[in-house]
């Protein structure tokens, strides 16, 4: 029997909880629900829930505090909503841990798959093996350090490769100029520009169309997501 997911939206503004409640519990999720950071932190502690969805606007926290503040136990995937838009908004709150950001207004069939991508995500950190990664032509074997395009295997530089890994072990999560350059480069010589240049270069070895890449996704101003679906 398949375990039933729990998901904890901690949100203030009840007509959206009324709008995702019913289609979470239509794709077999159990939903509770807190209306302020504090309460919400206390369902999470109590019910270990699977994902969490979190607006930053609480009003008695910022949305940022409770982020860091589950981050500090749980490993669970937290799904930003919140009206902040701002490019910094989301850098923000993905340097603060969280596994995705959903400007509003959204689309439930896209938090839907944001879900599905985490709780994929999630899985994969559990177990012990290197994931083999497939989308389309694109086969990347982290434990073998091997690409494939197609039939044709593609060579990297191990730069180059460090930064597919990174996309990998993330995929379908956007991750944040900041954190490639925290990655790949500790001693702090990294810079956006220097990110950029690294993801144009594998974009010319990897698609088969660089200019509209169909794997490596640009989130403008954020940072990149490897897409699978």
């Amino acid at each position: 029997m398949k375990e039933t997911k729990t998901v904890l939206i901690v949100e203030d503004e009840a007509a959206i909880v009324r709008f995702l409640r019913p289609a979470l519990e239509g794709e077999g999720f159990r939903v509770v629900d807190a209306s302020r950071g504090g309460p919400g932190l206390e369902l999470a502690a109590k019910l270990k829930p699977d994902v969490v969805l979190l607006d930053l606007g609480l009003p008695d926290m910022d949305g940022l505090e409770v982020l860091k503040g589950l981050r500090r136990w749980s490993s669970a995937p937290i799904i930003v909503l919140s009206a902040r838009g701002k490019e910094s908004d989301k850098i923000s709150g993905l340097d603060a841990g969280a596994d995705d950001y959903l400007a509003k207004p959204f689309g439930v069939e896209e938090l839907l798959a944001r879900i599905r991508v985490a709780l994929r995500h999630a899985e994969r950190e559990g177990a012990e093996d290197e994931p083999v990664f497939e989308h389309g032509d694109l086969k990347v074997d982290l434990s073998l350090r091997k690409i494939w395009v197609g039939k044709k295997e593609a060579r990297l530089t191990p730069f180059q490769f460090s930064l597919v890994a990174m996309l990998v072990r993330n995929a379908g999560r956007v991750v944040s100029h900041a954190q490639f350059m925290k990655e790949l480069w500790p001693d702090g010589d990294g810079t956006p520009e220097a990110v950029r240049l690294l993801v144009h270069q594998i974009r010319h070895r990897l698609e088969r169309d660089p200019v509209r890449p169909k794997h490596f996704k640009t989130e403008p101003g954020v940072g990149y997501r490897l897409e699978t679906e």
